[in-house]
């Protein structure tokens, strides 16, 4: 789970252009990152890629911390 949730911090990281120490578990993507919906757009599709599922769009705006994005991949793969 460890790894899965460093990949998820390294994809954030990487669209948002931040520093991965900034991201944590609990660290709010649209109030304290400023992730818009193009970035989550842009966020959904490299985890899609990487942990290869499809997300569906009416399931992104409660995937807004590490954490629930973990349990969304861990419930749905």
């Amino acid at each position: 789970m460890k790894k899965i949730k460093y990949e998820i911090k390294k994809i954030i990281s990487n669209i948002m252009n931040i520093k991965i120490e900034k991201i944590n578990e609990k660290t709010n993507l649209f109030e304290e990152l400023k992730v818009d919906s193009l970035d989550m757009i842009e966020i959904t599709m490299a985890i899609e890629e990487k942990f290869e599922i499809e997300i569906p769009d009416s399931d992104l705006e409660n995937l807004y911390t590490i954490d629930l994005i973990v349990q969304y991949l861990q419930k749905n793969k």
